[in-house]
């Protein structure tokens, strides 16, 4: 196992680089990106990482550093994209970019990433560290899909992925650490409803698509509560309706939008194969046909329970307080990571109460040292699972050979 005194030079090495990197999490929030526009953003954080001349740049506006030697490596990922906000927050770092703001601590994970970075460089890594600089976690195309696909896990021999993100649901330095599924997939469905348009004063000689739809929005509410285990977590929302456009015609046609959210990958399944059956059976009832298109988003991010156990004991040592019972139906794309190689999000208290993506959400610097705690944390938990004679979930210990890992 490794050697305790080098945990302790890694922790007393995260302190120094702390500094520094506070100044960059400022340069970064003054000067956000958008999603897919990310290339300044990234070669300001390549600028910070030591040895940033090996960066493989990847998916688009995105970049992988390997800090160490060759071998199976732990990847941290830091996102680099902010939203179109406008900020309210008042300090003399705001964001100097009209419309465009780091609502979501993107700007602290990368500055808490770059702070771990260092320290494993100054140290040097028990096991090589893979820097990974992500584009575009806040819009489709997602940029941790595209850096999936490009092959970079395999031909860096990625073996696990860490990554933090700040929570105001959790108290100022609490961390949650949740085995199993703590994000929920994303997925949006499309209804077009066809039916026979006509007069409004003679109904009978229509097919009414208007009504057609509108009983296949209210049969879907009961698709959760009658379908899915109550001890699943899901949701089935309908957001946005459209049909006809004068006050006596009859709509010949409807259309609506939503959302499925959930915590399993079979109740995903599920409620995707029910939203068919009730628009398909609603319709036919009316006369009437139904169209379900359903674009699948991020899958269900499930912690790797092996390496939150790891994780979740480096933690206590540090004297941080862990919570086991976060989970949300919200979505990250590190889900991506999660379906390729163990994996573990961890979630960051916050001093300010504020909610993601709000205006006004603002992280402060102890937030920062506690998310850069948290990575340390991760990433030697994940050491520590790695070399144990059970390895992680099942899979025997792999450093020193690749083979048949990932």
């Amino acid at each position: 196992m490794t050697d305790p005194a080098v945990h302790e030079a890694l922790w007393a090495a995260l302190d120094r680089h702390l500094p520094a990197a506070l100044d960059l999490r400022r340069r970064l929030h003054r000067e956000p990106d958008l999603s897919g526009d990310e290339a300044s953003t990234r070669d300001t954080v390549l600028a910070a990482l030591p040895g940033a001349g090996a960066a493989v740049k990847t998916a688009d506006t995105g970049a992988v550093l390997r800090i160490g030697g060759p071998g199976p490596a732990i990847g941290v990922r830091g996102e680099m994209d902010a939203l179109p906000v406008t900020e309210d927050t008042g300090v003399d770092w705001a964001s100097a970019r009209p419309g465009v703001m780091h609502a979501c601590g993107h700007d602290t994970h990368l500055a808490a990433l770059v702070a771990v970075a260092g320290a494993l460089a100054e140290t040097g890594p028990p096991v090589p560290l893979l820097a990974v600089l992500q584009p575009r976690e806040e819009t489709y195309p997602s940029g941790a899909r595209d850096i999936v696909a490009s092959g970079l896990v395999e031909s860096e021999q990625c073996v696990a992925m860490v990554g933090a993100h700040v929570q105001p649901l959790l108290a100022p330095g609490e961390v949650a650490c949740t085995p199993g599924g703590v994000n929920g997939s994303s997925d949006e469905f499309e209804i077009v409803v066809r039916g026979r348009p006509g007069h409004a004063a003679y109904p009978h000689l229509t097919n009414d698509a208007l009504l057609a739809m509108s009983e296949i929005v209210v049969a879907l509410q009961s698709v959760v509560s009658r379908s899915v285990d109550p001890m699943t977590p899901a949701v089935l929302g309908v957001s946005s309706f459209s049909a006809g456009n004068a006050a006596n015609v009859i709509a010949g046609s409807a259309r609506a939008t939503g959302t499925v959210r959930a915590l399993a990958s079979s109740t995903r399944e599920l409620v995707h194969r029910r939203i068919t059956e009730v628009a398909e059976s609603v319709a036919r009832a009316h006369a009437c046909t139904a169209s379900v298109t359903i674009t699948h988003g991020e899958p269900v991010l499930d912690n790797d329970p092996a390496l939150v156990r790891s994780i979740a004991h480096e933690l206590d040592r540090r004297g941080l307080a862990v919570s086991g019972d976060l989970r949300s139906l919200g979505s990250d794309d590190f889900s991506y990571f999660c379906e390729r190689v163990p994996s573990v999000m961890l979630f960051v208290g916050t001093k300010t109460s504020e909610p993601l993506h709000s205006s006004r959400f603002l992280p402060d610097d102890e937030d920062v040292r506690a998310l850069a705690a948290a990575l340390l944390a991760g990433y030697l938990g994940t050491v520590a699972a790695m070399e144990s004679p059970a390895g992680v979930s099942g899979a025997p210990g792999v450093w020193g050979t690749t083979d048949g890992w990932p």
